[in-house]
């Protein structure tokens, strides 16, 4: 197949700035229950407004989530519970300020592929050129470990010179393709081809039209295909598309099946003659979906955007929804109808365990600030041992964390009916949840959501354990180690200057090393006072006061679990320059004003 870049693009698609002028809509407060009339894990569509093209996964613990953004951030919240993403803090993991490809950031997807590393996460959206969607094409970003939050690396751009939206992987018989959507004319389809690795085409593979706009359900407003999304099922696999134009409330999903072994052979796809998920008297335009299971593997769910009224269109009305489906006595999927707006749903099985798991995150060591002691298995404390310091602490609604200890998969709470602690598979009770709360320089104590009481009536200090990427919130960038010692932001790439390791002092307070020279610590130059101050590296062991306090650090935990460091000597807090987003921008010390350029997310890089 001949690829030909289409220059009426535009044309044919709503511009970004009408898209963005929509006005977001959810529930009529009138008519929608509210959270204290839901019970335990219930929850209503749309889970929240603005949420297109959405993505989503169930990963050790968490949902993850993703939907289209139309800036240059690619946003991603996660929570414990389906219901709790609707107040999750959506996270910046990753930027990008080239501009060939630095906005109208669309359609993002995360999929655990095995790559040249072993298993990461492969990040594949759509982006272009500002002001314009002439040029948008599809990029892949690569995680640097398990972590769906990243770090990500930018790993390349699979046809950056021709306009190609919405990927989507399929892995078949050993080897991986891509299905993405193009227009060819005034049609949109849906292409296949195979993948050298999950970022590269492989060479000459043929480039195979699955879907074409023909049936009168496939044409309303234009005539479109796109959004493919690949659903595996007792051997067989489907794919689900969208169809007909999104700008119309008839925009819907059709199915094929891969009934060949070749999936480059278009003779191997049966299409289905009927749409299988489309609008009703309440949701209009429901498509691009993804498919997520249930936390304990035993049913299927369906993540889809729509509208609340006929007239709305491409733009941020759509919002987020899901559903349980079912299957057909036939093998094929049952995804019955849009669920009605208000309507109240039971949570996916399996949210409220029992579930032993590790969770992804910052491991820390959680150390009593009186004794010097750290918070072992079921809440004991015994000497600090580094290589058994793997507490996660994990968001999970309304400003509350729970504490997950990775040696054993188990989580540390109250006992939920009786008196004393306790150390088991998550149950998702407030008996599991705390507060963290700073009492005194770097230390802080943790309340229990159900019964009010402080963990071992104690102080605690928060310890960073290994090697972390220090990853800002504004930018999704790391914070590194540039010429001559100057420390400024950088995308991630793997280097040593980009990952520092915490080391205590007294009180709360660390030292943070670059592991490209770990004999300096982050510090302020020339043990500057003044806002905007530069940071550099510095001894960490100066003879005066002064010398040491400005190369250490308090920790100040967000709920969200970001991070806010504030330098000892100067109580200015670590800070993206003008907010900048691009490589090179210098960080500085300002006063403290919980803004996201002071706020910094840990991530570990295995």
């Amino acid at each position: 197949m001949t690829v030909k870049r289409i220059k009426t693009i535009g044309a044919l698609a709503l511009s970004a700035a009408v898209l963005l002028g929509c006005q977001a809509t959810g529930q009529s407060p009138e008519t929608s229950p509210t959270s204290d009339t839901l019970g335990k894990g219930e929850f209503t569509n749309p889970l929240f407004p603005n949420g297109a093209d959405p993505w989503l996964e169930y990963w050790n613990g968490n949902y993850y989530l993703t939907t289209t953004t139309w800036t240059s951030q690619l946003v991603m919240r996660k929570a414990p519970t389906l219901a709790a993403l609707a107040d999750a803090t959506p996270v910046n993991v990753w930027s990008d300020s080239d501009p060939k490809r630095n906005w109208n950031f669309w359609a993002f997807e995360f999929h655990r592929l095995k790559g040249p590393n072993g298993y990461r996460w492969y990040m594949m959206y759509t982006a272009g050129e500002e002001g314009t969607l002439d040029h948008q094409h599809l990029n892949v970003l690569e995680s640097a470990g398990d972590d769906p939050m990243g770090p990500y690396e930018y790993k390349g751009a699979l046809m950056p010179d021709v306009w190609n939206i919405d990927g989507n992987y399929l892995e078949f018989n050993d080897k991986l393709y891509v299905i993405y959507s193009q227009w060819q004319g005034d049609t949109q389809l849906n292409i296949i081809a195979e993948m050298e690795n999950p970022w590269t085409l492989k060479e000459n593979s043929p480039h195979t039209i699955i879907t074409t706009p023909e049936l009168e359900w496939e044409i309303s407003g234009r005539k479109v295909t796109e959004g493919a999304e690949i659903l595996q099922h007792q051997g067989r696999t489907f794919m689900t598309y969208s169809a007909s134009f999104c700008d119309t409330p008839d925009y819907k999903l059709g199915l094929l099946e891969l009934v060949g072994d070749d999936p480059l052979d278009i003779n191997s796809w049966k299409k289905y003659d009927q749409p299988v998920f489309e609008r009703t008297e309440t949701v209009f335009g429901p498509g691009h979906n993804g498919f997520f299971q249930s936390p304990d593997g035993s049913e299927s769910w369906i993540v889809y955007h729509g509208n609340d009224k006929a007239e709305y269109g491409c733009g941020a009305t759509r919002s987020l929804r899901a559903q349980k489906f079912t299957w057909h006595s036939d093998g094929t999927p049952n995804f019955g109808k849009p669920v009605t707006p208000g309507d109240v749903m039971p949570p996916p099985a399996g949210e409220d365990g029992p579930l032993l798991t590790e969770v992804e995150g910052q491991n820390y060591a959680i150390v009593n600030a009186n004794t010097r002691q750290c918070l072992d298995a079921g809440g004991s404390q015994n000497a600090c041992n580094p290589s058994i310091s793997k507490w996660v602490i994990d968001p999970t609604r309304d400003g509350y964390v729970r504490l997950a200890d990775n040696n054993t998969k188990a989580f540390l709470g109250e006992q939920c009916d009786s008196p004393g602690l306790s150390h088991r598979a998550w149950i998702n009770d407030a008996c599991q949840e705390w507060k963290v709360e700073r009492t005194r320089d770097g230390a802080v104590k943790m309340t229990n959501r159900l019964t009010g009481n402080v963990l071992a009536d104690a102080e605690w200090l928060l310890q960073p354990q290994n090697e972390v990427v220090l990853l800002s919130e504004q930018s999704g960038k790391a914070v590194a180690v540039g010429a001559k010692d100057n420390v400024e932001q950088q995308a991630w790439r793997h280097g040593d200057n980009q990952k520092w390791r915490f080391r205590a002092t007294d009180n709360g307070f660390l030292q943070i090393r670059p592991m490209n020279d770990t004999r300096k610590c982050l510090a302020v130059e020339n043990e500057a006072i003044f806002p905007g101050a530069n940071l550099t590296l510095a001894s960490c062991d100066g003879f005066e006061r002064r010398e040491r306090e400005i190369a250490e650090w308090r920790l100040d935990m967000k709920p969200s679990g970001a991070v806010v460091l504030v330098n000892r000597y100067t109580n200015q807090a670590l800070n993206i320059d003008s907010c900048g987003v691009a490589d090179g921008t210098n960080i500085s010390q300002a006063p403290q004003n919980n803004g996201i350029c002071q706020t910094f997310y840990l991530r570990q890089t295995k």
